[in-house]
């Protein structure tokens, strides 16, 4: 099978890695013209893992129709604020029978859509909603492209998409579920990495591993109120685009959202972090959007809330945590 794999940043280029290993050939489109020409000659993305070597059958190129023609599987892997309009550009080069996936996370400024709404919006007229799914879980690419093993999920309206979306991507070190939950999983994908920030700056700060774990365990809380306000299923949030992914964000070395954390805790300025960023941390814009979101919806989200006033508001990491610690006194609610 042709894949065409939208975006060739760290997570875009481990996917075409997996998918060339399992014998499709992978169309991999760059926006970089030093990318693709690195890809094309040597077999080397010259900016993102640039340490390893693709394989023979993944080409690239910046030219939109040269990679999704006769594709059967579309792969969104750019950064979830520019889905829209990556989206739109693909629109009229698609035949209508191919599967769409998007493996970023993110919630649209404005509109508050997953990714998979937004393409499903965007796409309306040439994709059925049944071919749309997504792919998300405790993943990052430093490791998938290694080989390292790394447990996912697959979710979209149609089981049978689903399921298409498992078989594709599934190997011996990349297990995939099925998860039918779409709006639980996106929900989930996208505010962790909010709290991956938090407790990145929990570190920065020295604020101890106690912090850290109220931090991840409340968060959890506050993705759940808000996925269940939005019909998805509680389950969900225990299970691999739950916990096992904010687990693995607020803890690793490889997160881009917790490093942003950890500088601003350290004292840096998130314009200058940002600035000096080569890939995005797709948490900055997600907080902006779900604090504003939670707020039209009522859901209270004190995390959410405090690591908005941290990046936009100016308000001290350890001003924010006293304000957390201090709140009236509650019972524990889950929900």
């Amino acid at each position: 099978m042709i894949v065409s794999v939208i975006g060739a940043g760290s997570w875009g280029t481990a996917l075409s890695m997996l998918l060339a290993g399992k014998g499709h050939h992978v169309r991999l489109w760059a926006r970089e013209p030093e990318i693709v020409n690195s890809i094309q000659k040597h077999k080397k993305n010259s900016v993102y893992l640039s340490d390893l070597t693709l394989p023979e059958n993944i080409t690239s190129s910046g030219e939109l129709g040269e990679v999704i023609r006769g594709s059967g599987l579309v792969v969104f892997a750019t950064p979830s604020h520019t889905i829209r309009s990556m989206a739109e550009k693909v629109r009229p080069l698609l035949e209508g029978n191919e599967r769409i996936v998007s493996v970023a996370k993110g919630i649209e400024m404005d509109t508050f859509l997953t990714m998979s709404q937004v393409l499903t919006e965007v796409l309306d007229g040439v994709i059925e909603e049944d071919h749309i799914g997504v792919l998300s879980g405790p993943s990052h690419a430093e490791e998938v492209s290694r080989g390292m093993p790394t447990t996912v999920v697959a979710s979209s309206t149609s089981r049978n998409t689903a399921v298409f979306i498992q078989q594709t991507f599934m190997t011996p070190q990349f297990r995939v579920y099925i998860n039918r939950d779409i709006v639980g999983v996106e929900v989930s994908g996208a505010v962790k990495n909010i709290l991956a920030i938090a407790a990145g700056i929990a570190d920065g700060a020295d604020l101890g591993d106690n912090a850290k774990a109220a931090l991840i365990t409340r968060g959890l809380t506050e993705i759940r109120r808000l996925g269940i306000t939005l019909g998805a299923s509680q389950d969900t949030f225990s299970g691999l685009t739950g916990i096992g992914d904010l687990i693995v964000t607020c803890t690793s070395q490889h997160s881009r959202n917790r490093n942003v954390g950890y500088r601003i805790g350290k004292g840096e300025k998130l314009d200058d972090i940002i600035t000096s960023m080569d890939m995005v941390a797709e948490g900055v814009k997600t907080t902006k959007s779900v604090y504003e979101w939670s707020r039209i919806l009522n859901v209270t989200m004190p995390i959410t809330e405090k690591v908005y006033q941290v990046l936009f508001e100016d308000v001290s990491p350890h001003d924010a945590v006293y304000e957390l610690m201090t709140r009236e006194p509650k019972e524990e609610v889950i929900f």
